[in-house]
């Protein structure tokens, strides 16, 4: 693997690592199957290009992608608490519609970024290549948005939220709003979601309405790699394992469409995704097993 090609892999793992977030929060930490994640993640790259075109500062032009993310998180929510639709049919509602919606913002298929100002734009010229500039970045935001999504669950509200999804029957008689909470943490998740797309549209230079295809695939294989490699029951370390695992795992996939020997090209990064996670399910499961039989054998 080339130089180009490894900080492409981090840079793009980084990127997803804000999908890893995301779907962490609505799968482990909700307990809420969501599929909205294949578009949100391209809405927030749709809103974030438009604006650009359109000369908005780029901070800005992300926050707002994580705003609209934020919408279609509602979107599911309101569609499961409040008509009581199963959430997978609800996410999966959701992400249909977004495809239209995506393309009504941008008004195309895709939308060029190659001649516009970006958050990258300042940290070029500083005397390191642009393929070391752009993961550095990312970094930056992905650790920023690590250490207050940890200080954000770690809170009471986050602690609740905790609650709902470990049992809501038990919050509520506590007290606990778990309606309220489920409507903040899905817009919490998609809001980061869409935050990655917008990262991924200025790092790569394109908005594309078919980026989302396959990116909740993406974010559970990150978290269940970064829940086998890095174990914690501290939440600050389970964030940063879904960080690690989404490094791991986009690395993992270079790596193999890299490696010659094996005979692998670009068309079978679906194929390569499928058995990194198949792995990463089945790892755990055998590392359970041979624990209990260790146990048995002492006893």
């Amino acid at each position: 693997m080339s130089e180009i090609a490894f900080f492409g892999a981090v840079e793009i793992g980084l990127v997803y690592a804000l999908v890893a977030l995301g779907v962490y929060l609505s799968f482990r930490v909700l307990d809420f199957p969501d599929l909205t994640v294949d578009g949100s993640f391209p809405l927030g790259a749709a809103v974030c290009a438009t604006l650009l075109v359109a000369g908005v500062n780029p901070w800005i032009a992300s926050l707002v992608a994580a705003l609209a993310g934020s919408m279609a998180g509602l979107v599911t929510a309101t569609l499961n608490v409040r008509f009581k639709i199963l959430h997978l049919l609800a996410s999966i509602l959701t992400m249909i519609a977004l495809f239209s919606v995506n393309l009504r913002i941008m008004g195309r298929p895709n939308v060029a970024l190659l001649m516009q100002d970006t958050v990258l734009t300042p940290f070029y010229g500083l005397g390191l290549p642009d393929h070391v500039v752009r993961p550095l970045v990312v970094l930056v935001v992905v650790v920023a948005i690590v250490l207050l999504l940890s200080r954000f669950l770690n809170s009471e509200f986050g602690l609740a939220m905790r609650a709902t999804g470990v049992n809501a029957r038990m919050a509520r008689a506590q007290g606990v709003q778990t309606d309220f909470h489920i409507y903040a943490g899905m817009a919490l998740s998609n809001g980061l979601c869409a935050l990655a797309g917008a990262l991924f549209a200025q790092t790569n230079g394109f908005a594309d309405v078919t980026t989302g295809i396959g990116t909740i695939v993406v974010g559970l294989a990150a978290v269940i790699v970064g829940e086998t490699v890095l174990p914690a029951r501290a939440m600050l370390w389970a964030l940063v394992g879904c960080v690690v695992g989404s490094i791991l795992y986009r690395l993992a996939v270079q790596l193999a469409l890299s490696a010659d020997a094996i005979g692998l090209q670009a068309s079978d990064l679906n194929l390569v995704t499928a058995v990194l996670v198949a792995v990463a399910l089945i790892l755990p499961r055998l590392r359970l097993k041979a624990a209990s039989k260790k146990r048995e054998a002492v006893r």
